[in-house]
């Protein structure tokens, strides 16, 4: 079993382009760590609105002078040819040639990720720095690609739960030689996901997903049509290996308790984390969760600072889709921060249902071992109380914690007591019990 870290040695330099052989071998891979059910959808298929394209291979890419001085060469890094290039050899001037060499706009020593996959044109992509020293009028392009039907492919891994609703996980494994964005939340939900195996049976049943972006997601959905109804809700899983803080993106429903769970659990588990609202934070996969036909509340976890702060030049970070984006900006112990949290958050989920009280009237607190002396702590045991009449089938821990401005956590520490003495119970669905309700 490979660590985090190993994983994403042995992937990352892969050309892992949308459909592509190494996305093909890098799923592979994964399959080695935890066996999964692989969807294919072949080249040419209808999904929904879209179209699955052919399979693509660059086996040779370069610039060089006329007199053969290489410039830059694809054999040295995957990024040097846009993705899914068009084919193309000949000499053209240096005005066209830059028409076609794409630069990074802010770091000048790294050659950008740069995709046309739908708006079909050959390119080439190289550090500003390189594109400044371009003083000859002719230069040499060589650029040899292939297209073929292929089959777009997307790993699932499901954690069987005692119930068939389901929470949706997902990360994108596509994007040739980055890292960041996004093998870490390949790693992650990975190892989220082999933990969760290897536990207790969870209430709810867990689907975690590995596809290529933003195509990858509509595909499984589009095939899968007759799950949607019973996914409650999602999680993207992007960039979580940089050192920035964890950000926690809300869903298009951010009234959802999914929502309202995931921002409860945060809030105890890592309080200085920033929320951001739906399409402010991170905008990729979580989209096609949310779209309209669909509208699974998926929100999605980063590591992702304000951009609303200060020096937020380099968002989302600092390296993205750049060749900077290596293993060296990501750490074991960050990976293994955000699979702790991603933990955190599953729980709560997992827990978060309507607490049904099996008492009537005010609990004598100080006979279940349940009293907290108002004079040695006030707000604890106004708290107590607190959350004690608010458990009468309509709510649920997380519904209390916003309630009364507490984590999911906090809450929780009294329910786990009031459950030990068989005062409430769990439910699915609301069961209230007010008699007037009747």
């Amino acid at each position: 079993m490979a660590s985090m870290m190993e994983l994403i040695e042995e992937l990352w330099f892969l050309k892992r382009d949308l459909v592509s052989e190494d996305y093909d071998r890098a799923l592979t891979r994964l399959v080695q760590e935890l066996p999964m059910t692989i969807h294919e959808v072949p080249s040419g298929s209808k999904v929904w609105t879209w179209s699955v394209p052919d399979a693509w291979a660059c086996r040779e890419a370069y610039l060089e002078t006329l007199d053969g001085e290489r410039l830059i060469d694809a054999a040295d890094h995957p990024l040097h040819v846009v993705s899914y290039s068009l084919p193309f050899e000949g000499e053209v001037s240096r005005a066209e040639l830059l028409r076609h060499l794409h630069v990074h706009p802010q770091l000048p020593d790294a050659t950008p990720y740069v995709f046309k996959v739908y708006q079909r044109e050959w390119g080439l992509c190289a550090p500003q720095s390189l594109r400044d020293a371009l003083n000859a009028e002719r230069y040499r392009v060589v650029i040899r690609t292939e297209e073929k039907p292929g089959a777009l492919k997307v790993g699932e891994v499901l954690v069987p739960g005692e119930r068939d609703e389901c929470f949706v996980l997902a990360a994108h494994l596509d994007h040739p030689a980055m890292v960041n964005d996004d093998l870490s939340g390949v790693v992650v939900g990975l190892e989220a996901a082999r933990r969760l195996l290897a536990g207790p049976k969870p209430y709810y049943s867990y689907r975690f997903l590995f596809l290529p972006e933003t195509l990858g997601s509509i595909a499984y959905l589009s095939k899968h049509e007759r799950l949607i109804p019973k996914m409650l809700g999602g999680l993207f899983l992007e960039m979580l290996g940089n050192e920035a803080p964890h950000a926690l993106q809300r869903s298009f429903q951010p009234e959802s308790h999914v929502d309202g769970c995931l921002v409860a659990a945060l809030r105890g588990a890592e309080p200085n984390a920033y929320v951001g609202t739906y399409r402010t934070v991170i905008d990729n996969d979580e989209r096609q969760f949310n779209a309209p036909g669909v509208r699974v509340p998926m929100l999605s976890l980063s590591r992702v600072r304000d951009p609303h702060l200060p020096g937020s030049r380099f968002y989302p970070y600092r390296e993205y889709h750049s060749s900077l984006d290596t293993p060296a900006i990501v750490s074991t112990k960050r990976l293994e921060a955000s699979v702790q949290l991603v933990l955190e958050l599953l729980s709560a989920f997992d827990r978060n249902r309507f607490l049904v009280n099996r008492f009537k009237g005010e609990v004598f607190a100080s006979g279940f071992g349940l009293w907290v002396d108002y004079k040695a702590d006030a707000e604890a045991h106004r708290y107590a109380f607190a959350i004690m009449d608010r458990c009468d089938g309509t709510r649920r821990p997380a519904d209390i914690a916003h309630e009364l401005g507490l984590s999911f956590q906090q809450v929780w520490t009294l329910v786990e007591r009031l459950l030990a003495n068989d005062l409430v119970s769990l439910k699915h669905t609301p069961q209230p019990t007010d008699p007037h309700l009747a």
